[in-house]
């Protein structure tokens, strides 16, 4: 019989999948047919579950993910030039094991973004840590870093991101200096960790959008040669459904 000090013990303790598995099984008559060794392996599976879930609701709620997306709730219908076999071997991670990067292009509205956050998504539900930015917020944060004095911490925070989506790549020209910061971001990741980019622009025009030629060679070199692409066209998703994926 359960008794209010066992509660309170596995409160204090905090185990809370268990302590809510406990309380279940007292309301359960059929659990009374099991052995003692088996309640309690569905306990301790319910206490695994539920920190699980909490160690990923953490990495999800750190990644600031743009859009809730899933790689089930991918539409592959929609005619955007999605391959969904080649989709769906990035979605067992294997990439970010291999810390290769993953390069989304397409006109506006086909889903660029959605689909970086499935996968941003997917690489948390796989234990790895992901974090969302788009490319203003992203330089924004190197200048005010900075001109604080945390550049070198910045940079060191995002060094550690398994998998860093870049989300507007290209949307507006990138000075030298700009450029620059790009490149320390990337150089601390390159063979490391995993980086997702979207943009508009076609890779082959991502160069001429930064304004140093050598510059702009060493952040490309870092990105296009160890990544998997997904080029996607058509028209707005957004005209078709009212709203985009």
């Amino acid at each position: 019989m359960l008794t209010q000090p066992t509660l309170e013990k596995l409160r204090a303790l905090k185990l809370n999948g268990m302590l809510e598995a406990l309380e279940r099984q007292k309301e359960s008559r059929e659990i009374k047919e099991l052995d003692f060794e088996e309640r309690l392996g569905l306990l301790l599976d319910a206490e695994d579950f539920y920190k699980r879930a909490q160690r990923f609701n953490s990495r999800l709620k750190y990644a600031k993910l743009r859009q809730s997306a899933c790689v089930e709730d991918v539409d592959f219908k929609y005619p955007r030039g999605l391959d969904k076999p080649h989709f769906l071997s990035l979605a067992n991670c294997r990439w970010v094991a291999e810390h290769n990067n993953v390069l989304i292009t397409g006109p506006t509205g086909v889903g660029k973004t959605y689909i970086a956050c499935a996968l941003g998504q997917m690489a948390c539900r796989e234990g790895y840590r992901a974090l969302y930015l788009r490319m203003p917020r992203l330089l924004q944060e190197m200048a005010v870093a900075r001109a604080d004095g945390r550049y070198a911490k910045l940079l060191l925070s995002w060094s550690k991101v398994d998998v860093l989506v870049l989300d507007d790549f290209g949307l507006s020209p990138l000075t030298p200096e700009s450029t620059r910061d790009v490149l320390e971001v990337l150089d601390d990741r390159y063979n490391t960790r995993s980086t997702i980019v979207s943009s508009q622009l076609p890779v082959p025009n991502w160069h001429e959008t930064m304004q140093d030629p050598t510059l702009a060679d060493a952040v490309l070199d870092r990105l296009v040669h160890n990544s998997y692409r997904i080029e996607l066209k058509g028209d707005s998703m957004r005209k078709k459904r009212g709203k985009g994926e």
